[in-house]
């Protein structure tokens, strides 16, 4: 077993964390006060990243991509998570759901992802429709060469500046071991095609400037051409790209929580109280352990869940217990930093207070925590017929 990092490994984290500090850092409070990127550091921060070479790293080198196997990945995710998610979107890592373009669908839709000239954004929640993907209401029917749309997605993350989305809706229903469910299709839908509408959606306390959308459908009319896949077979597509969304999550969480961790350590050195430097006590030495603990053991998970998968083996379990600890590790860490940094860890002169807000919604978005403990135990008990 092999903990360390390639000569090429360390040489991308360095190039990618040298990034984050030098072309997002800066742009963080007023993206915070404001709650908007400017459309033009959106397209300079892509600009950028193109030309360094790390656009759509997380896809193949036959379509443009860097080919990134998934720990290299995840190493690149781990030092975006440092920076604000409202300007870290736009170092691109396109949805890989895409590699499902075929023909025509490639040259529209998949090459031009890749390099950097239209962004997607990914539809799936419904407001009755988050966990239960199944469940969704948004429908899809036949007519004719096309399909006829109808329905609300909600929480669609940057759906403001994406260029196409790719949506999922029920086109049938199917008898299952636990009833009735819907058939999902998955669709490539264009901004301003006809009956698709993109709304502001609801204002949230985490990751400020990184937006998240209201999309509705009236008679919205889309070719069959732009079936993503096969239909009715969306379900599929989906549960096979979504372990990387997961993955992005754990490993994103890992860099937040290292970069307060930052904060904390030479804070804990400095700040005296009685004479002596609070890192002195144990009720603030002892936290400093126990924060590094947790991030070095959610670093190695995520990074044990990504080898799993470019060693080709079943990684369902692993990138759920990544997702799972990560996300609520970040919650922990942020909140002992708060306290290490007592009432100053609240004040907007430090970003602490945004890291802590930005943390809860780790553990509810690409499966919420509980989902998560559902893979996992079903994984551990279905073998035994449980």
């Amino acid at each position: 077993m092999n903990f360390g990092l390639s000569e090429e490994q360390e040489m991308i984290v360095e190039t990618v964390r040298a990034f984050v500090e030098t072309e997002i850092y800066p742009h963080e409070n007023e993206v915070e006060r404001s709650g908007i990127v400017p459309p033009e550091l959106g397209d300079e921060i892509r600009r950028k990243c193109i030309d360094l070479g790390f656009y759509a790293c997380n896809f193949p080198e036959e379509v443009g991509g860097a080919g990134l196997d998934h720990v290299t990945f995840t190493l690149v995710e781990r030092e975006l998570g440092r920076g604000s998610l409202g300007l870290t979107v736009f170092f691109g890592r396109p949805s890989g759901i895409l590699m499902a373009c075929e023909g025509e669908q490639r040259e529209r839709y998949l090459l031009p992802a890749v390099r950097g000239e239209k962004i997607d954004a990914l539809a799936i929640t419904e407001p009755d429709a988050g966990s239960d993907m199944r469940g969704m209401k948004c429908a899809a029917r036949r007519d004719g060469g096309d399909f006829v749309l109808n329905g609300t997605k909600h929480f669609i993350s940057h759906a403001d500046v994406a260029d196409f989305v790719i949506v999922f809706a029920a086109t049938g229903e199917e008898e299952t071991p636990k009833g009735i469910k819907k058939k999902i299709t998955a669709f490539l839908v264009d901004r301003g095609t006809p009956g698709f509408e993109i709304l502001k959606g609801y204002d949230s306390v985490s990751h400020r400037g990184y937006h998240n959308c209201t999309l509705n459908f009236t008679d919205c009319r889309i070719p069959e051409a732009q079936v993503l896949g096969e239909v009715h077979r969306g379900f599929d597509i989906a549960n096979q790209w979504l372990y990387g969304t997961r993955l992005t999550v754990a490993a994103t969480c890992v860099g937040r929580a290292q970069r307060v961790f930052d904060l904390a350590l030479p804070y804990a050195a400095e700040r005296k109280q009685f004479g002596k430097p609070i890192g002195a006590n144990q009720g603030v030495s002892f936290k400093l352990a126990d924060m590094i603990t947790e991030i070095d053991a959610a670093d190695w998970l995520t990074l044990a869940a990504a080898w799993q998968v470019d060693a080709g083996r079943p990684a369902d379990r692993q990138i759920a217990s990544a997702k799972l600890y990560a996300s609520e590790m970040l919650a922990r860490v942020t909140d002992e930093a708060i306290q290490i940094f007592g009432g100053m860890g609240l004040m907007d002169d430090l970003p602490l207070a945004r890291f802590w807000r930005d943390a809860r919604v780790e553990r509810i978005w690409d499966g919420t925590s509980e989902i998560q403990r559902h893979i996992i135990s079903r994984d551990l008990l279905r073998p035994l017929g449980a």
